[in-house]
C-alpha cells in the first residue's frame, strides 16, 4: 500500500484565506479573513514556534537533551509546546494569569511545565511573566529562552511565510491587511513583504484600550498612563516590544473587550467560523477603519484570525463569564433550552 503521508510540523502555514459575506456586508470593498486556526496547533504562534526553534538548532544554540522556557498568553506556549514533543524537548512556559483556563489546560495537557504569574502587574515586576521566564532560564541548566517579545526571528517566520501566502492567494490584489498587535511578529512580517511587493498596500493594526502601541506608534513616546487591565488575551501591550517594527504599520485603532468578544461570537454565528478572541478584535477593527473611511468599492481587505474559538470556552463563549463582564445581559442566552 501507498500513500501520501506528512509529519505533523510539515502541516505548518499554508492556511486558507476566505471570503468574509455577512458580517462585511455593509462594508466597502471585498474581505478575506486568513484563518490561522487551520494550522495544527490551531494559531499562528506554530509559525514562530517551528521557525524559532529551528532556527536554533540550525545555530546549534539547542541540542538533544535542551530544555525551551518560554513567556506566553497560551497561543505560542501550545505551539511551542507541540514542537518540543515533535522535536524531543522539555518545556517550560511561564503564563498570564489573564490566560483562558482552556488555554492553561492544553499547555499542561501538551506536557509543558506552567507558572502562572499575576497578570496585572508591571513588565519589570519580579512575578511578571517576563520576569518569571528569565529567572526560570537562568535557574534551568541547558534552557534555551525564546522570548517571542524581543526576537528578530517572531518577524522573520511570517516575513517568511505568512506574508507570501497572502500576496499570492489574493494574486497580488491585497490592498489592506488589518492584523492585531501582541509581540507584534505577525502584522510586522508580514507587512513587511507584503509592502516590498507593493508600498500602497496599507497594514493596519489593531490594539487593545490598555495598551500603550497605538499611543508609541503615533508620538514615539511609552505613556504608562495608557496602561491599565484589560480583558483581551494575546493583543496589545504594557511594554515595546522588539520584535513590533512600527515603521512597516500605518495606523493603530484601538477595539474595547466587549466589541471584540460580541463581534467574535457574531462570526460564529453568521460565518460559521469559530474563531478566538482577537478575530472579534480583527474585524471590528475593519468595521471602525470602514467608519473612518480607508476603504472604497476596489478594496481588497485581509484581515488575520489568529486563533480557533476552542481556546475560550470559559470566557467569550461562555454567557455566565459575558454577564459577569457586563458584555451580556442576564437572560440574553440564547440556544439552550431547560426542561
Amino acid at each position: 500500500m501507498s500513500f501520501d503521508s506528512s509529519k505533523l510540523i510539515e502541516l505548518i502555514g499554508n492556511t486558507p484565506i476566505i471570503q468574509l459575506d455577512k458580517t462585511v456586508q455593509n462594508l466597502p470593498g471585498d474581505f478575506y479573513a486568513k484563518v490561522e486556526a487551520f494550522n495544527p496547533g490551531h494559531s499562528a504562534k506554530d509559525r514562530i514556534a517551528r521557525h524559532i526553534i529551528e532556527t536554533a538548532e540550525a545555530r546549534g544554540i539547542l541540542k538533544p537533551g535542551s530544555v525551551i522556557v518560554e513567556t506566553t498568553s497560551g497561543n505560542t506556549g501550545f505551539s511551542i509546546a507541540m514542537v518540543s514533543i515533535l522535536k524531543g524537548y522539555q518545556c517550560i512556559l511561564a503564563v498570564s494569569s489573564k490566560s483562558s483556563t482552556d488555554k492553561i489546560d492544553m499547555l499542561k495537557t501538551m506536557g509543558a511545565k506552567v507558572y502562572v504569574c499575576p497578570a496585572n502587574v508591571a513588565a519589570d515586576d519580579p512575578k511578571s511573566y517576563y520576569k518569571v521566564a528569565e529567572r526560570l532560564h537562568q535557574e534551568t541548566p541547558g534552557s534555551v529562552y525564546i522570548n517571542q517579545y524581543f526576537n528578530e526571528l517572531n518577524i522573520e517566520a511570517h516575513y517568511k511565510s505568512t506574508g507570501p501566502e497572502i500576496w499570492k492567494q489574493t494574486n497580488g490584489e491585497i490592498t489592506h491587511l488589518i492584523a492585531c498587535s501582541g509581540t507584534g511578529g505577525t502584522i510586522s512580517g508580514t507587512g513587511k513583504y507584503l509592502k516590498e511587493q507593493n508600498p500602497d498596500i496599507q497594514i493596519l493594526g489593531v490594539d487593545a484600550y490598555g495598551s500603550v502601541l497605538k499611543k508609541y506608534h503615533e508620538t514615539g513616546e511609552f505613556d504608562e498612563n495608557e496602561i491599565f487591565p484589560y480583558k483581551i488575551e494575546g493583543m496589545g501591550k504594557n511594554l515595546i516590544p522588539t520584535a513590533t517594527d512600527f515603521s512597516v504599520i500605518d495606523e493603530f485603532t484601538k477595539v474595547s473587550d466587549k466589541d471584540a468578544a460580541l463581534v467574535a461570537r457574531e462570526i460564529a454565528q453568521t460565518e460559521g467560523l469559530f474563531v478566538g478572541y482577537t478575530s472579534g478584535a480583527a474585524l471590528q477593527a475593519a468595521r471602525q477603519f470602514a467608519e473612518a473611511g480607508k476603504f472604497d468599492k476596489n478594496s481588497k481587505v485581509v484581515i488575520i484570525f489568529p486563533d480557533h474559538g476552542s481556546r475560550y470556552m470559559n470566557k467569550i463563549y461562555s454567557d455566565n463569564w459575558m454577564t459577569e463582564q457586563g458584555f451580556l445581559e442576564k437572560g440574553d442566552e440564547e440556544g439552550i433550552v431547560y426542561i
